[in-house]
């Protein structure tokens, strides 16, 4: 059986069907001088492919490489366009490498083809002619610097009107350029390449934020391009301590992220701490922020989001100036911010735009709500089950009452309109736009009017779970909204095994892992566990004149955000 494995098994080829041309013997050392000089890279993998690392001066060769680099015979997508060059009335062999569709094909035929083709004054010199690139009079000496004429200084600084043009020796960055929307120019007798920025390929204006809906502060949100991205932390971030690096991420896929940060202001082991997780990633590709938030959050074990992710620019620029460190994937709408305490969580964008008091009534809803959503089905019942004697002897006879022709047990009951109420939503979620709503109503009122007719709920029950499900809604952030779903289901079981008792042993051991989480180095319930964080910021908010400090947890560079008198047109010194 091993036999037959090994002999059905897919080797890789060790070498490419490409040629390079010998020196013939009867060359002399001069010629010999011409022959391009093959360098290598060895992987670690024995199986896999030599390839050459560095573009070859021939231009034949690099040609034959990229087509077997592409498999231009199978892909129809990858366009070789070869042409002759005209620079100084001299001709050479070129070819451009780009992806239809990822281009714009109009700015490759006028900035590009055009001017290297056709003859015209700026190409159109005798080849021999230098450059005269300054002069100056100097008591009445004329002063001129002239350059040797060199083609490849010369179409770059004459020829090619593109802003973004940048010259590479190696494959690997040539490849990645092409991959990512850029066009390559090869030309006979040059060891390297221009690479040339055209991106023109289709993408999604900047809109509202789908999830994070505010009624009073910024509707732009961040759209699946980088580039489009970090423009729009640019825009409100008008300082030039804000810096984006690019990692690349992903052996195959090389999925451009940027790590962003205030220079002036970001704790710098903080911002390493971030850089060498990215850093050390070692898998074959990323496609999205959920992906990479999943292979650098501290603690995977729990249920509990331990990194934000944002659609809005306007509140990473808040995260940002207030010391916290941004990462951007190219293809993702959502931002990711680290580190993240739990109170970010239960904080909506739009309480920094609200006067203290509406922000901090909204913020106590919220807290009634997470209240609501974890612990009112296993309230319910460790009430009905164990302490019956809390309630009110009428509304204990109509609870009996609902559940006398019931003939299920209370936890299957719970279990069962649980279920179904996820169910529902997770439905509502999949199906077409225009039928969700409908479902959901059919869902809630159809079903669980015949659910209380047909006996198999008491109609007490339906309340309870409407409550807790509205409430869940309430929660700011989607993962914290999905742990406490989960959640939820511990305290129903523990409420149904040891009533009071259970749910305050489930609370605390809740608890424990909340102090036990970590993220990038800050204490999950920061401010709160412990009392050096005194001019940290808790969950509720002070007037905005006192919001003089950062968050001490951070350790930021800078201490205040704004000076100790900021409204100088009331108070004066």
């Amino acid at each position: 059986m091993k036999k037959i494995l090994d002999i059905l098994k897919w080797h890789p080829k060790k070498e490419y069907n490409f040629t390079i041309p010998e020196a013939d013997s009867t060359q002399d050392n001069k010629d010999k001088k011409d022959i391009p000089n093959v360098e290598v890279q060895n992987s670690n993998d024995p199986n896999s492919p030599i390839e050459p690392s560095k573009v070859f001066p021939s231009i034949d060769i690099n040609l034959e490489y990229i087509k077997v680099k592409y498999n231009t015979l199978i892909n129809s997508d990858i366009i070789i366009r070869d042409f002759t060059l005209t620079a100084r009335n001299k001709q050479y062999k070129a070819f451009l490498l780009y992806i239809d569709g990822m281009v714009d094909s109009k700015t490759i035929n006028d900035f590009i083809l055009r001017p290297l083709m056709m003859k015209n004054q700026a190409n159109s010199f005798d080849g021999e002619q230098d450059r005269i690139i300054s002069e100056a009079v100097t008591n009445n000496i004329t002063v001129r610097k002239v350059r040797k004429f060199d083609i490849v200084e010369y179409i770059s600084s004459c020829l090619l009107p593109q802003n973004s043009l940048s010259k590479v020796q190696e494959f690997d960055e040539i490849i990645s350029g092409v991959n990512s929307g850029n066009c390559a120019l090869f030309i006979d007798t040059v060891d390297f390449v221009f690479d040339i920025e055209v991106k023109g390929f289709k993408q999604r204006s900047v809109e509202s934020p789908k999830n994070e809906i505010v009624v009073r502060g910024s509707q732009e949100g961040f759209t699946e391009v980088i580039r489009t991205n970090t423009s729009l932390l640019r825009r409100l971030i008008n300082n030039e301590n804000l810096i984006i690096e690019n990692i690349n991420i992903g052996k195959l896929s090389k999925t451009k992220c940027a790590l962003c940060y205030m220079q002036n202001i970001a704790n710098p082991d903080l911002v390493a701490e971030v850089r060498y997780r990215l850093n050390n990633i070692k898998i074959d590709y990323l496609l999205s922020s959920g992906q990479l938030e999943q292979l650098i959050e501290d603690d995977s074990r729990f249920s509990l989001p331990q990194i934000v992710a944002t659609e809005r620019p306007d509140n990473t620029s808040n995260f940002l100036l207030e010391g916290r460190v941004a990462v951007i994937v190219n293809g993702s709408p959502y931002v990711l911010i680290m580190p993240a305490t739990f109170t970010d969580f239960l904080s909506s964008p739009e309480d920094i735009n609200l006067k203290f008091q509406f922000a901090n009534l909204l913020k106590f809803v919220r807290l009634i709500a997470i209240a609501m959503s974890l612990l009112l089905p296993g309230l319910y019942i460790a009430v009905t089950s164990f302490h019956q004697e809390l309630i009110p002897t009428e509304l204990l006879f109509a609870i009996i009452a609902s559940r006398q022709n019931v003939p299920l047990p209370i936890i299957l009951e719970i279990l069962i309109m649980e279920l179904s109420f996820e169910l529902i939503r997770e439905a509502s979620l999949r199906v077409p736009s225009p039928i969700g709503p409908t479902l959901g109503i059919i869902g809630a009122l159809v079903l669980g009017q015949a659910a209380v007719e047909a006996s198999i709920v008491s109609p007490i029950l339906i309340i309870i779970v409407a409550s807790t499900g509205i409430a869940s809604f309430a929660i700011p952030d989607f993962y914290m909204s999905f742990h406490f779903r989960i959640a939820r289901f511990w305290y129903i079981f523990a409420g149904f095994l040891g009533g009071f008792l259970g749910i305050g042993l489930t609370l605390f051991v809740h608890l424990l892992i909340l102090s036990s989480i970590k993220s990038f180095g800050v204490n999950y319930l920061s401010p709160y566990v412990s009392m050096m964080n005194i001019n940290s910021k808790g969950y509720f908010l002070s007037p905005i004149w006192k919001r003089e400090k950062r968050s001490d947890f951070l350790n930021t560079k800078r201490e205040c955000k704004q000076e100790h008198i900021s409204m100088k047109w009331k108070y004066h010194n």
